[in-house]
């Protein structure tokens, strides 16, 4: 009987032990998450804070990089994809075009050019501003300087240019214009699913990539297409007028693009030089002032997290829009 107690009791205070540690322990482990809270809260805060106080001051930041004390040549970068939203849109560039040619001590503009081309519409918007501006202000010239590269959509801006500038190895032209998208019809079959699309317009969904082309509404895209395709051309034409030295090759608007050498030799562009040899021997001015617009780094912060994933995958798999590339 006595060691049936001594058993029970030891039993007693080994549970009582196992209790006390347990206790101890999950004391433990919620600390850590208290402290693991307030890591992240102050970590977020701080992270906050740093972002409104760029959002704050980089606009000062950026008009001051285009303020101008004396005589300069103004440059402005049109880099990437010529489209709404990007770096390289019309209203980012139109507002720098603005902000060079209304600059008093600006004694020539030069427009710096790497890019594949992009949105019809965009690229029309700028070339129709530079031969607005060109009107408005004839004693500033303005120079299209193309590097790596210069096509389509690029060299539709570039097309508006007093002159156009390019290196020998640079990629020039690319006349053209198209449109992608995928078919995904056999897929679909395959996987035995049905594609069910209501409208209230026969051709409402004709670039449906589910959905078997039909003759007439891949015919009907194609004009549209080549109608683009004309205007670009008419504007190439009214650019660079006779110094086109055959505007009828049956090749210069096929959507070839040529290196700056055989571009030279066309007539796509006026000379070979880079940004600092037309700012110092055909402006006549070496100091260079950037009137690019710049992005906030918050501006780009929330760009990338606000990027549309439904938009992106719209794209991958169904309709692009014409572009110029």
């Amino acid at each position: 009987m006595a060691d049936e107690w001594k058993a029970s009791a030891a039993a007693d205070g080994e549970g009582k032990s196992w209790k006390l540690l347990e206790k101890t322990l999950l004391a433990g482990v919620q600390e850590q998450r208290r402290a693991r809270r307030w890591g992240i809260f102050f970590k977020l805060l701080t992270f906050i804070y740093i972002f409104a106080a760029l959002a704050l001051f980089s606009p000062m930041l950026a008009m001051k990089k285009g303020a101008t004390t004396g005589s300069h040549t103004a440059v402005i970068e049109v880099r990437g994809m010529i489209a709404d939203k990007e770096s390289a849109s019309a209203d980012n560039i139109v507002g720098s075009l603005r902000a060079a040619f209304e600059d008093a001590n600006t004694k020539g503009v030069i427009l710096r050019i790497n890019s594949p081309g992009g949105s019809p519409v965009q690229s029309g918007y700028i070339y129709d501003e530079i031969r607005r501006l060109r009107v408005e202000y004839p004693a500033i010239k303005l120079y299209a300087v193309i590097t790596d590269l210069g096509a389509s959509g690029a060299y539709y801006i570039a097309s508006a240019a007093d002159e156009i500038y390019a290196d020998k190895a640079s990629l020039v032209g690319s006349i053209g214009v198209t449109a992608a998208t995928f078919g995904f019809v056999g897929v679909m079959e395959k996987l035995g699913v049905d594609r069910r699309v209501y409208t209230s317009g026969e051709h409402k969904a004709f670039l449906d990539p589910f959905q078997p082309q039909k003759a007439e509404e891949t015919k009907f895209w194609q004009g549209v297409l080549e109608t683009t395709h004309r205007q670009f051309i008419a504007s190439v034409k009214q650019g660079r007028g006779e110094r086109l030295k055959d505007a009828e090759h049956p090749e210069l608007f096929s959507g070839l693009v040529w290196s700056g050498e055989q571009a030279l030799q066309l007539g796509l562009v006026d000379a070979l030089g880079n940004t600092s040899y037309v700012a110092r021997e055909v402006i006549g001015e070496k100091e260079l002032v950037d009137f690019t617009v710049q992005e906030s780094p918050f501006d780009k912060f929330a760009k990338t997290l606000g990027a549309s994933m439904a938009e992106r995958l719209a794209m991958w798999m169904g309709f692009q829009g014409p572009a110029l590339r």
